[in-house]
C-alpha cells in the first residue's frame, strides 16, 4: 500500500507560498493521492472582530470568506498549477497557528506541505508559530518548500543517525521521488578523539581512529541501502566527521540535492513530537526542501 494516500497543503495565496501548493499538485499527480488545499484568513469574528464592527462582523467575515475561496479556487482552476489533479479546497477564518494543524490531523492526511515563505502572519514560516507548531504536532510528515516546483525532484539528501526513523525517511522519499538518486550521509564522531587528544596521543594515531570511525560508518551505511533495496546506480553513501548541520548544507549544496529528508522522534511522555535542534537549524539555514519524516514510536520501539 502507498505511503501517500492523502496530502495536504496550506497556502496564505500570497506568490512564495504557491510553490507549495504547486509542489503539492506534483506530488498528488506522480501518486495518485488526494489533495486538500486550505488557506486560514489569520482572524476570527468571535472577538476582536466582533468588538470592533458589532452586528457587521459575521457579514464581513462571509465577504471576506467568499472572496478568498474564489481566490483559492482560481489557483486550483488554474492547468499551471493543478497538473490535471482535482483538489479539495478548505477556507477557515481563523488563526493559520490553529487550525492548519487541527485539520492536518482531522483529514487524516499523510503528508502536509508549507511554504518555507509567506506574507502576514506566514511571512516567517519556517522559524515561526505556524510552522513551529505543524511540524511539532502534525501526526504525518511535513514537506516544507522554499524553492519553485520545476518539476520531480531530481536527488535527495538524507541524513542518517541509524534510528528507525532513518528508513522512514528512506522509504518516503523514495515514494515521493522515485526517479531521483539518494544520497545517504552519516555525520560521525570518533568516540573518545577528544579524551585521546586531551591526554597527549599522536595526531597520527588520533587521525588513523578517525578513518577506522569513517569505515565503520561507511559499512553500516551500505547495510542501510542494501536493507532499503538501493544499489550504487541510485544511491551514494558518504560518512563525514564534522559540525552536522554544517556538513549538511554543505553536502545539499555541492551535490545538487533540492530535497533534504530527515527525520524527528516521537516520546511517550507527550503526546507532542520533539523537533531535534539539528533539524531546526538545517530548516532555517538550508536552501532546498525539507522533508521532516515523523517517528511516532516511543525510545526503544522498533519498526513493525
Amino acid at each position: 500500500m502507498p505511503l501517500i494516500q492523502h496530502i495536504f497543503a496550506a497556502t496564505d495565496l500570497s506568490g512564495a507560498s504557491l510553490h507549495a501548493v504547486d509542489r503539492g499538485f506534483a506530488l498528488a499527480a506522480a501518486t495518485g493521492a488526494r489533495y486538500t488545499l486550505m488557506h486560514a484568513l489569520g482572524f476570527d469574528a468571535a472577538e476582536p472582530l466582533r468588538n470592533l464592527l458589532g452586528e457587521q462582523a459575521d457579514d464581513v467575515t462571509r465577504r471576506a470568506l467568499a472572496h478568498q475561496r474564489e481566490a483559492l479556487a482560481a489557483v486550483a482552476r488554474d492547468p499551471a498549477h493543478h497538473h490535471g489533479v482535482q483538489a479539495t479546497l478548505l477556507v477557515e477564518p481563523g488563526l493559520p497557528t490553529t487550525v492548519v494543524p487541527a485539520h492536518v490531523a482531522s483529514t487524516g492526511a499523510d503528508l502536509a506541505v508549507m511554504g518555507a515563505r509567506g506574507e502576514g502572519l506566514l511571512r516567517r514560516l519556517v522559524v515561526g508559530s505556524t510552522a513551529s507548531r505543524l511540524l511539532r504536532k502534525s501526526p504525518c510528515p511535513v514537506l516544507v518548500v522554499k524553492t519553485p516546483c520545476q518539476g520531480p525532484y531530481r536527488r535527495v539528501l538524507v541524513p542518517v543517525d541509524f534510528s528507525p526513523g532513518s528508513a522512514l525517511a528512506i522509504g518516503l522519499a523514495r515514494e515521493l521521488a522515485p526517479q531521483a538518486d539518494l544520497v545517504l550521509l552519516h555525520v560521525f564522531g570518533a568516540p573518545f578523539e577528544g579524551m585521546l587528544q586531551y591526554a597527549g596521543v599522536s595526531p597520527d594515531i588520533v587521525h588513523q581512529y578517525r578513518i577506522e570511525a569513517r569505515e565503520r560508518a561507511l559499512q553500516q551505511l551500505r547495510a542501510l541501502a542494501d536493507e532499503q533495496g538501493l544499489g550504487p546506480d541510485n544511491c551514494t553513501v558518504l560518512a563525514e566527521h564534522g559540525d552536522t548541520v554544517a556538513l549538511i548544507t554543505r553536502e545539499q549544496e555541492r551535490l545538487g540535492c533540492d530535497l533534504i529528508a530527515m527525520g524527528k522522534h516521537g516520546t511517550h511522555v507527550t503526546a507532542e513530537l520533539l523537533l531535534g535542534s539539528i533539524t531546526k537549524r538545517v530548516l532555517t539555514e538550508g536552501d532546498a526542501d525539507v522533508l521532516v519524516v515523523v517517528d511516532k514510536r516511543g525510545p526503544g520501539q522498533t519498526a513493525p
